[in-house]
């Protein structure tokens, strides 16, 4: 059973301190409402003005070290993961006021997804350290856990098991991504029981180089399939939901976190891009987004996607304004929420579609 930590006591109004861009937001910032941010990123259609104060909360009551994934549940609130375990879940109402914080045993909280079930809102949470994944209610009641691989002859003794990111299929069927151990793709029921794996290290089609993410594509409700990142391979692996390989989405340069879908498109973020003599580089993350035929229309902080003879060219950073984009989140007026790994204790950044 986790504590539930309220900090609701905690939170008061406070007069919001200006910040230059130089400065990180994790230093104690208190805010009335949060001040358009100077800078408009995007192409196309989806371009958006950033608010990187959005998220700022008082780091001595509600920390943050990494923010590694944000979902939004039946009720409209942002419930994001982090590795911080005075408060691995941190709650926020859309305009970025905190609601509520739990969890103090997640200490390689990495993976966030929720599934509505019944009417009722579950999290699945990825815990890269103890290699675990866990199945909670809103408010952190533990329903049931899933172990290494090895309980239930999946793996062998010797392969690492550590999860990144869990999707749940339409009959709650729950998909497993190993994207920092042995790089398969795990199947269990609703129950949390095994049913099989695929995928493993290599660089065929059907195999994965940090399959970090996974993600239930019902675009084609009568089709459903899986995306599954392969961040190295810099692409998204499509797969039937038994685990039989269909095609790759190659996104040259960007170095994918899990795929988001909505209202036909396709989000992610890019934690690392191609820079200096094309090698990968720190902080150089953005965000891509890909209509409905999986076409990159929009790259916020990145360049302008470009296709020659049909096929995509490099995508890197373009403007220095993320480090590496971990996750994005989209709301009903299709704002993002931009989560960022190794970004200097960094809060949430609100995206105003604009």
């Amino acid at each position: 059973m986790i504590t539930k930590k309220t900090r609701r006591d905690f939170i008061k109004t406070s007069t919001a301190i200006a910040v230059g861009r130089v400065l990180l937001p994790h230093f104690n910032i208190l805010k009335s409402k949060p001040k358009p941010g100077d800078d408009i990123l995007g192409h196309g259609e989806f371009r958006y003005r950033v608010h990187k104060e959005w998220g700022n909360l008082d780091a001595s009551v509600t920390p943050v070290d990494n923010c590694h994934e944000m979902v939004m549940d039946s009720k409209g609130r942002l419930i994001m993961i982090t590795d911080e375990v005075r408060n691995n879940i941190i709650i926020y109402d859309k305009s970025g006021r905190l609601l509520d914080s739990w969890g103090d045993q997640f200490p390689g909280g990495h993976g966030l997804s929720i599934f509505n079930e019944g009417g009722d809102d579950f999290l699945f949470i990825t815990d890269t350290e103890q290699g675990k994944v866990f199945k909670t209610t809103t408010d952190g009641r533990i329903l049931f856990t899933i172990e290494h691989p090895v309980n239930v002859g999946a793996y062998e003794q010797d392969n690492s098991f550590r999860p990144t990111e869990t999707a749940i299929a339409p009959n709650g069927d729950i998909y497993v991504a190993d994207g920092y151990g042995s790089q398969y793709i795990l199947q269990y029921n609703s129950k949390g029981e095994y049913i099989r794996h695929f995928g493993g290290p290599g660089n065929d089609d059907d195999k994965f180089s940090v399959a970090h993410g996974v993600c239930i594509d019902d675009r084609d409700k009568n089709n459903p399939t899986l995306l599954c990142t392969s961040r190295s391979h810099n692409s998204f692996k499509r797969f039937t939901l038994d685990g039989k390989y269909i095609s790759t989405i190659f996104l040259p340069g960007a170095f994918v976190c899990r795929a988001v879908i909505d209202d036909g498109n396709i989000y992610s973020g890019v934690c690392f891009s191609r820079l200096r003599y094309l090698n990968v580089t720190e902080n150089s993350g953005f965000v891509t987004i890909l209509d409905e035929h999986d076409k990159v229309v929009s790259n916020p902080g990145g360049t302008e996607p470009t296709y020659r003879d049909g096929e995509l060219q490099l995508m890197v950073q373009e403007t220095p304004v993320f480090h590496h984009c971990h996750d994005v989140c989209i709301d009903e007026d299709k704002n993002l929420y931009v989560c960022q790994w190794n970004a200097g204790k960094s809060y949430p950044y609100k995206l105003e579609r604009v």
